[in-house]
């Protein structure tokens, strides 16, 4: 039962909150922190001390960038997030960077600057922020490449890409996981950082005139609870998994699509963006989105809403009408507009026999074909098959002498050696294309997804948040793409420039935050905490033991709130036959007092999931 008290001043908070709103409306400028910290607990109530000196609310790349920052700077930090698992929607990328004039670089004998760069930005982007831009070029080499080198992150090549003059897309050993991976198991070796798992933000606490922590409930239990701090720092990712969000921001120029899947984080919903925007906080560039035409229906997924980004390199693409309409290997910058422009903005994926095992999904955790062979093309809602063309047409709906007149013209250009209807090749293409020809042949539907968030909460080059007046709002900072990367990308991304400009921003936030607490103190290196060994427990069956209390079959199928990572993964393990041991090892033998997860060893199984090989 709430008291008298409480319930008046809930009631206050409300009426201040309609007040608000309306205040805003009319274009009235009042200070947002002072009107609503009215409402908000007073000292004598229920104020304690700071569960840590700085609160992080994600562990994505840009979280645990800032996280590590701040604890090498010797102050203490608690980050949450709504998942189970550290890396965010970066943990499942490519791991691919960009950055500028590096040691890599330089052994290819590329020569890239600065000054390149900052055009390259400026040129693709249009109206990108140039600040930021600027601070990038010239730091990504110390700020990025440095830093994560020196953790042990290898970049294996540099590749070109859309709208570089040179190449400078670094991709790193083990992808996503690879990258983010190392900075991780550092903050856990840092023993003034700390991570509450399954925890989400439901609102941003004030005190006076400045952000005090947040208002949090647990994904699982729904339990609620406030975490308290000095400063708070979101890092809660973008919009790009709140399709309400998105369509309501959808770029002008483009036309809306009927189906659009969500590729985003699994909680880049806008929980940051919200909590940010009750107190004050400006957002700017919504519309600026980085969406991409690859998006295969997610056959995982009961909603049916999620996709999974994918794509064959030896297919083509054809609309309705059985007619190629783009380069297939042009970047999102030109294949999604191409894409809106067809009827129903969808397309089918045509390739044969031969490429089959060219079929990739762009994530993490899909290297071995016998994954993509199980979970997509056994699934005939997805994959259409058929021992010859016009058969294929009459699966998919589609006008059997346009598709056959379309294959046989691209296997004719790849005779002559060009591409003349879409530039996809020429005679010095490498490798050359392969014609489609072998039965049988394959027919896959695809649709729009949604990506990246290049627009977001406003801050400013020390990453802390605007209000409606241009002035930061005390003891709040943003970092990652809950800003859009700080405009970084304007409406077009060069690629590589989301995981990049999130380690920067972090590490900036990070800087400025010590600098407000007026901390000094020296900087503290990660401790030697190893991992522990597997013991050894001679002649008992682990995978016995371990089901004395765990049925993981009756776990998986349970389908519970905040266990979908828990799920997935141990679905994946049952599949394969694993043993418990095989990623809990640190957990046996069973001893009631050390019978918990060591996160830390817990970080070096993760590439059994996720594929690459971290070394």
């Amino acid at each position: 039962m709430q008291s008298s008290r409480e319930q008046a001043r809930l009631g206050l908070q409300r009426l201040c909150r309609g007040l608000l709103v309306n205040i805003v409306a009319l274009g009235i400028s009042v200070p947002v922190l002072d009107l609503i910290s009215a409402t908000q607990p007073t000292a004598t109530e229920e104020i304690s001390k700071p569960d840590a000196d700085i609160l992080i609310v994600g562990a994505g790349i840009a979280g645990l960038s800032a996280a590590l920052e701040l604890a090498r700077g010797g102050t203490s930090v608690a980050v949450i997030d709504a998942f189970s698992v550290f890396g965010g929607h970066a943990v499942v990328s490519n791991g691919a960077v960009s950055m500028v004039d590096t040691p890599l670089q330089r052994s290819m004998k590329i020569k890239d600057s600065p000054e390149i760069a900052l055009r390259d930005f400026i040129d693709w982007g249009k109206d990108a922020n140039v600040d930021w831009v600027h601070y990038y070029v010239q730091h990504s080499r110390d700020e990025v490449y440095d830093w994560l080198t020196q953790m042990g992150v290898v970049f294996e090549s540099v590749i070109p890409h859309d709208g570089n003059s040179v190449a400078r897309l670094h991709l790193a050993r083990g992808k996503g996981l690879g990258l983010v991976s190392p900075i991780y198991r550092e903050a856990l070796r840092t023993p003034n950082v700390s991570f509450l798992w399954n925890t989400k933000m439901e609102r941003l606490l004030i005190e006076g005139n400045r952000i005090a922590g947040v208002a949090a409930e647990n994904t699982r239990t729904q339990t609620k609870r406030e975490l308290r701090a000095k400063i708070v720092i979101l890092a809660t990712g973008g919009v790009q998994s709140n399709l309400t969000l998105v369509r309501e921001f959808w770029p002008k120029d483009l036309p809306s699509p009927a189906r659009l899947l969500l590729g985003g984080g699994r909680y880049a919903t806008g929980s940051g963006h919200e909590a940010a925007k009750q107190i004050g906080a400006v957002w700017y560039n919504m519309d600026h989105q980085w969406n991409y035409a690859l998006g295969l229906p997610d056959p995982r997924d009961p909603t049916d809403l999620r996709g999974l980004a994918s794509f064959n390199p030896d297919s083509i693409w054809v609309n309705v009408r059985g007619k190629r309409f783009v380069n297939e290997f042009a970047g999102a910058k030109h294949s999604l507009p191409a894409l809106l422009a067809q009827e129903g903005a969808t397309y089918w994926s045509i390739f044969d026999e031969a490429g089959k095992s060219s079929f990739k999904v762009t994530l993490a955790g899909w290297e071995d074909f016998r994954r993509i062979e199980s979970v997509i093309f056994s699934n005939p809602e997805l994959v259409k098959t058929a021992a010859n063309l016009t058969e294929l047409s009459v699966k998919v709906g589609l006008s059997a002498s346009s598709l056959s007149e379309t294959v046989n013209r691209y296997n004719s250009m790849i005779e002559e050696g060009t591409d003349k209807d879409f530039g996809r090749f020429s005679p010095k293409t490498s490798p050359k294309p392969k014609k489609i020809e072998r039965s049988p042949f394959y027919a896959v539907q695809f649709f729009p997804i949604t990506r990246k968030s290049m627009g977001g909460v406003k801050v400013d080059l020390s990453c802390r948040v605007l209000d409606r007046q241009q002035q930061p709002i005390p003891g709040l900072y943003a970092i990652g793409e809950v800003t859009g990367f700080g405009g970084i990308n304007g409406k077009a991304a060069l690629e590589g420039t989301f995981l990049g400009p999130g380690v920067v921003m972090g590490r900036i936030a990070a800087r400025s935050a010590l600098g407000s607490l007026g901390n000094q103190k020296p900087q503290l290196s990660a401790s030697s905490k190893k991992m522990p060994p597997v013991p050894v427990q001679l002649g008992v069956s682990r995978q016995e033991v371990c089901a004395n209390c765990h049925n993981i079959s009756e776990a998986v199928a349970a389908s519970r709130n905040g266990y979908w990572h828990f799920e997935m993964s141990h679905r994946m393990a049952l599949e394969r036959k694993m043993d418990c041991l095989s990623c809990h090892g640190e957990l046996f033998p069973y001893r009631p007092e050390t019978h918990r997860i060591n996160r830390l060893a817990q970080s070096k199984i993760c590439a059994s999931c996720h594929g690459g090989s971290l070394g």
